[in-house]
């Protein structure tokens, strides 16, 4: 498995990841200082601050937790991270149940 596995990527990233793959790097000058304190500054104002958390879960759910990261070829923490993260944001919806 790549690192960026392309069934997860949408066209704009894969078009990207297309033209990446084209460029010719060898063509490319390395930046100035002064354009590298300005990207340093730029990416600090963008830095996002984060906390930390932990909480307890059952062992048999942290391993389920861990084989479904694995299939989705992240890591475990990403993935509780991202369904957190859908879940604030109204993202994560709940599959219809079939009465039966």
């Amino acid at each position: 498995m790549t690192k960026y596995d392309p069934k997860y990527l949408n066209a704009e990233e894969k078009e990207l990841m297309r033209d990446i793959k084209k460029m010719d790097t060898r063509s490319l000058k390395a930046p100035t200082d002064k354009e590298q304190r300005a990207v340093r500054k730029a990416a600090r104002a963008f830095i996002r601050k984060e906390s930390k958390m932990n909480i307890r879960i059952a062992p048999s759910e942290l391993e389920q937790i861990k084989a479904r990261a694995k299939t989705e070829g992240l890591k475990y923490q990403s993935l509780v991270k991202s369904i957190l993260h859908k879940y604030v944001t109204g993202q994560l919806v709940e599959k219809s149940r079939k009465v039966g």
